[in-house]
């Protein structure tokens, strides 16, 4: 499966499939998000967050591929990200696109 952020793929001739689209929400443990709201204080990179919103942008890439290969998709192509906080420590992100196939 290819996966780009553009709406063409050079040298292919595409065949529009449709709307693809993966998400998750995420949020880490209590301890966890304790310990982030400490390092507010004095400032820096969260960590534990950074690594939660990886995480949640792998899994939804992930359906996102699923979803495109159910249509019999090539590739998914003009691939976007959104993420949303759905409450204190959780956050939602979806990930979607056109799915394709190459024409002969």
């Amino acid at each position: 499966m290819i996966l780009v952020n553009t709406d063409y793929i050079s040298g292919k001739e595409l065949e529009m499939l449709g709307l693809v689209k993966g998400s998750t929400i995420q949020s880490k443990n209590v301890g966890k998000d304790i310990t982030q709201g400490f390092k507010t204080l004095v400032g820096g990179e969260l960590k534990a967050y950074t690594e939660m919103m990886n995480e949640a942008r792998a899994l939804a890439t992930k359906r996102m591929v699923e979803d495109a290969e159910k249509l019999g998709a090539d590739a998914v192509v003009n691939i976007r990200y959104a993420s949303a906080a759905v409450m204190q420590g959780a956050a939602e992100v979806m990930a979607y696109g056109t799915a394709v196939k190459f024409k002969a």
